[in-house]
């Protein structure tokens, strides 16, 4: 089956839902049985959170500072104010996350 093998508005929309599951779904599946196996204090473990925890930090990073968009077009104080302000609200609220994103995009359209 294609993206284009039925001439029907859905179809497109069907397609992605499916094949984006499938190909997700497999690995949560298989994460779920393996899981159980894995020592959560193993070092290789620790290595990996370790590495994906700096992928999400540099992301970030470059996203405040080397943003594209409608992003750009704000100043970096504004940016850096923001991710602060959505911080120190996620720490102080209990590690409530919404509550850091929730500030975090108040502070950006504020001062937008």
């Amino acid at each position: 089956m294609m993206i284009d093998s039925f001439d029907v508005w859905w179809w497109p929309f069907a397609y992605i839902l499916i094949a984006g599951w499938i190909a997700t779904d497999m690995w949560r599946w298989l994460g779920v049985l393996l899981g159980n196996r894995i020592d959560e204090t193993a070092e290789l473990l620790v290595f990996v959170r370790a590495v994906a925890t700096a992928l999400v930090a540099a992301v970030i990073a470059q996203l405040i500072l080397f943003p594209s968009g409608a992003l750009s077009e704000t100043p970096i104080a504004l940016r850096v104010a923001a991710a602060l302000i959505g911080f120190a609200s996620y720490t102080v609220s209990g590690n409530r996350i919404y509550v850091g994103i929730a500030l975090a995009m108040s502070v950006l359209v504020l001062g937008f």
